[in-house]
């Protein structure tokens, strides 16, 4: 398992590479202008987000590689990759026309939710939720309902593909819980995909981190979420000892973004849940949150700050992936989990929302010598209209001030 892991982190970095250096013959299809205008546009300067295509690439090698060295068909393999396709070609397409709306890619991750109920018996049948589990019995609800459920994590995970790093170590951490769980019951045909995505996700993410050279677009993130969505389904269905709450708790942070977003657009604002706006949650972090040199035009102090919102949402990820990795056969405790992630979502959320955010979650300068420096430097672009670090030479040492 460890060399799928390391041929597909190889492939993915390599093809991240080739797909950057030669950016300037692709950057009319790839790239995302930094010009372009909308409530969930934070980066500072032209981008390609097209990292799923290395992504897709790298999973394609740990096909090759686990089919020949480990006890999986090559078969099972190419029947996966075939129920990938649909979701990934809805988020790619989008990634190279913009002309993909939401509810299309949605309905082809449901596409691909689909074949993976027929071809890979990814079904679910039971989530010990007394009534649920009996309708669950009957195919037709089956097939909807995890249609609904992979599907929605597709969906989901794209929502929270907003700042550098965000999504891409979100899906590290998961997929690695996936693969532990997967090691202890053996499960070797999930823990060698989870492997592949492990290694095909970090080979692109120090790339998209924390410079945001490359984003993982619509391809990657529909890519991400689909796997894990049908790895999770197997995993609880090939074994019984693996609780079905496990997988709800691990992609909590995303799912509950999702459910909780389309509440707030639908109940709260009247709005359609598919029309964007600026009130995710992560959002919300980096206007309320992270406040450092907030009004800075220099496109290096943006990315920097860009980049310094994903750990706030990493470590609202851990909240859910350790006690999901501690308590994965015990459904009592994973309940308790679900019940105080979301009150604890709930109540950030409506801190920051209520300009009251914990003081000490508010990142800012920490001297008053680096604020008036910061004044200087705004001073002087002000007055020589300058805005670019570059422009203005030798940067103020807050420590000479007096």
């Amino acid at each position: 398992m460890l060399l799928t892991l390391i041929g597909a982190l190889v492939i993915s970095f390599a093809v991240t590479v080739w797909l950057l250096h030669y950016a300037h013959m692709h950057a009319h299809l790839t790239h995302d202008a930094h010009e372009d205008k909308g409530p969930q546009k934070f980066h500072a300067q032209s981008t390609p987000r097209v990292g799923g295509i290395p992504i897709f690439a790298g999973l394609l090698i740990a096909a090759i590689i686990s089919s020949s060295i480990a006890p999986i068909r090559g078969l099972w393999w190419v029947i996966f990759i075939v129920c990938l396709i649909p979701a990934f070609a809805g988020g790619l397409i989008e990634d190279l026309t913009k002309k993909v709306g939401p509810r299309e890619r949605l309905l082809a991750s449901f596409v691909s939710a689909g074949l993976a109920w027929w071809l890979l018996d990814a079904r679910i049948t039971y989530v010990a939720v007394p009534g649920l589990d009996s309708l669950l019995a009957i195919s037709v609800f089956s097939l909807l309902f995890t249609m609904f459920a992979v599907g929605g994590v597709a969906h989901a995970v794209n929502i929270i593909d907003g700042y550098n790093g965000l999504a891409g170590m979100v899906v590290l951490m998961m997929t690695a819980a996936i693969a532990y769980v997967a090691f202890k019951v053996a499960d070797y045909q999930v823990l060698a995909v989870a492997c592949g995505l492990f290694g095909a996700t970090l080979g692109f993410w120090v790339w998209n981190f924390p410079r945001g050279m490359i984003f993982a677009g619509d391809g990657g993130a529909y890519l991400w979420g689909f796997v894990l969505g049908v790895l999770s389904v197997l995993l609880i269905e090939r074994n019984t000892t693996v609780s079905p709450w496990f997988p709800l708790v691990l992609m909590l942070y995303p799912v509950w973004e999702t459910l909780f977003s389309i509440y707030r657009k639908k109940m709260l604002r009247g709005q359609s849940p598919g029309e964007p706006d600026g009130l995710h949650f992560h959002m919300m972090v980096y206007k309320r949150l992270v406040r450092w040199m907030i009004r800075d035009p220099d496109a290096h102090v943006r990315t920097q700050r860009n980049s310094m919102t994903a750990p706030y949402l990493w470590g609202m990820t851990l909240l859910t992936v350790i006690p999901a990795v501690l308590f994965w056969s015990n459904t009592t405790a994973l309940m308790l989990v679900a019940l105080g992630f979301v009150v604890v979502y709930v109540w950030l959320y409506r801190r920051m929302v209520q300009f009251k955010s914990p003081r000490w979650l508010v990142l800012r300068k920490n001297s008053w010598r680096e604020r008036v420096a910061e004044q200087l430097v705004r001073h002087q672009r002000k007055q020589h209209k300058l805005r670019t670090q570059k422009d203005i030479g030798t940067p103020i040492d807050p420590n000479t001030l007096q």
